[in-house]
């Protein structure tokens, strides 16, 4: 099930500045930069590289982050996220992509936000 338009991050552009300003949350094989947004509600893009795995395990990895954004989005305040997956993320499992937007949440709950 796809995400709604208004909860993506779509452009280019739009990665850029995230990665750019934003403030980087390491969590283990997974990176989640955030972005204070104008919005009203959290958005996300997903970056998977393709030097990880073959095109199936990419989009598991991307599935996983896409299930644990939905469950999470509720407790999110309105920002920009892009989650980028590391080589590790396939042997951790998806526990791994749980707790690394768990502990960004943490985070933008604390107020530490670029």
């Amino acid at each position: 099930m796809k995400l709604p338009k208004a909860a993506r991050l779509r452009r280019r552009r739009e990665f850029l500045l995230v990665q750019q300003r934003g403030t980087r949350l390491y969590a283990g094989d997974v990176l989640v930069l955030a972005l204070d947004s104008r919005g009203t509600r959290p958005r996300i893009g997903i970056t998977v590289s393709s030097k990880i795995a073959n095109a199936v395990e990419r989009n598991r990895v991307k599935r996983w982050v896409r299930e644990e954004f939905r469950a999470m989005q509720g407790d999110l305040p309105a920002v920009n996220l892009v989650v980028i997956a590391r080589a590790g993320v396939l042997a951790a499992g998806r526990a791994e992509v749980r707790r690394a937007l768990e502990a960004a949440r943490a985070r933008l709950e604390r107020g530490e936000r670029a």
